[in-house]
């Protein structure tokens, strides 16, 4: 079963643009979707971490909204991150499950169980990966990724009954 999912977000959680304004303030957008599904998957009782190479205060702000509990930023090995977190949550790599776009998450995707890439990720991620989701990032990619998980952890009737109840 897994247990815990692993996050990028440029170009996974989000289409991979950054927006400055004339003011130099970032922008980014996230979809509400991959927002609900991640926080199902933790109402399911799952870890969910982001580990990204940019460093960007709207990231640490959409992970509080979304009450994600393991966030690292300004990553250049995420590899070696996520073997310290795999460790200290106890948990082995058949557990884990992650998404990534570019050239720095090969190394991730290598170790984890499930790897996914989203649609527009780079061809050297989409060869790896073991599904290639029809989603593009920050079109709900995570969302796509998230209901494969669930399906596959047979958790389906547990989400269902987290919102819809019984007559």
């Amino acid at each position: 079963m897994i247990k815990l999912i692993v996050l990028d977000v440029d170009g996974c959680m989000t289409d991979g643009k950054i927006i400055y304004t004339q003011d130099g303030v970032e922008l980014k957008n996230f979809h509400v979707k991959d927002g609900f599904a991640i926080v199902n998957w933790i109402k399911l009782g799952h870890h969910v971490a982001i580990i990204t190479g940019r460093d960007s205060q709207i990231v640490k702000n959409r992970a509080n909204e979304l009450g994600i509990q393991h966030l690292y930023q300004g990553i250049k090995d995420k590899e070696k991150v996520l073997r310290d977190l795999v460790s200290s949550l106890n948990l082995s790599f058949e557990e884990v499950a992650s998404i990534g776009d570019d050239l720095n998450d090969i190394n991730m995707l290598n170790l984890v169980e499930e790897s996914f890439a989203p649609s527009d990720g780079v061809i050297e991620v989409q060869e790896i990966a073991k599904t290639i989701l029809s989603k593009k990032g920050g079109d709900a990619a995570v969302r796509e990724m998230i209901d494969i998980l669930i399906d596959k952890n047979n958790q389906k009737k547990e989400l269902m009954r987290l919102w819809v109840r019984d007559r």
